[in-house]
């Protein structure tokens, strides 16, 4: 044990158990969850989106880990808001236990983060997705890309929008970084777009439509919570 955790212990964030930011006991309590079409909200295996509800522009699907609620919900509010980025080795090697088992993703798939806007990347120091998602790429042996995808302005927190508001909110809000080229790129084109929290899945949505106007292939939505 290095100096600075006999000072400063890891405590956990559901329990107070000392040790890890999230123990076992409290990972294994949240519920793993039965995945969703994004698109009509019905019962879909491993999350695929129903044929009939698939169009040109949109997800081929979405995969949650966990319920958004206790241990899991707080590691997700401290690390974006307390800037507590110890937690994201932890969030990414439970989520890697997980899906490991879950063999649903398009081989040679990659990873790519939801983007923030850069002034609060700057200020917050990090993206949380891009965190964790690169963690979590190097565990599952995929590839990972963070600037396929520009925010090109700022918004409204999500968190403070519902429904028809949220979709309007991102409108818009995605850019394709000129410096790719998608159709130069035959094997790897299909994405995993990451992010932390899936509500009304607008943010993936909006962000799909930008790669595949590009040229890409199959658009993945995944997040650690709904």
């Amino acid at each position: 044990m290095d100096l600075i955790s006999l000072i400063f212990p890891k405590t956990c964030l559901g329990c107070g158990r000392e040790g890890k930011y999230i123990c076992r006991l409290c990972i294994d309590r949240i519920p793993f969850l039965k995945q969703l079409c994004p698109y009509c909200e019905k019962a879909a295996l491993d999350g695929v989106t129903h044929s009939k509800c698939l169009k040109k522009l949109r997800l081929n699907g979405v995969f949650s880990v966990w319920a958004y609620e206790g241990v899991v919900r707080t590691a997700i509010l401290k690390l974006k808001y307390k800037f507590a980025k110890e937690i994201a080795k932890e969030l990414s090697e439970y989520m890697a236990i997980y899906l490991v088992n879950q063999p649903i993703f398009p081989k040679n798939s990659i990873l790519t983060p939801i983007p923030l806007y850069f002034l609060k990347e700057n200020f917050r120091g990090f993206n949380q997705s891009e965190l964790i998602g690169e963690l979590l790429a190097d565990q599952m042996g995929w590839n990972f890309n963070s600037d396929i995808l520009i925010r090109k302005r700022l918004r409204r927190p999500q968190t403070e929008l519902k429904g028809k508001e949220r979709r309007e909110n991102v409108r818009g809000v995605f850019a394709f970084n000129s410096k790719h080229k998608l159709t130069n790129q035959p094997i790897n084109k299909s994405f995993l777009l990451f992010d932390d929290v899936y509500t009304t899945g607008s943010t993936l949505k909006e962000a799909a439509k930008v790669l595949k106007r590009r040229g890409a292939g199959e658009v993945w939505g995944l997040t650690i919570a709904r």
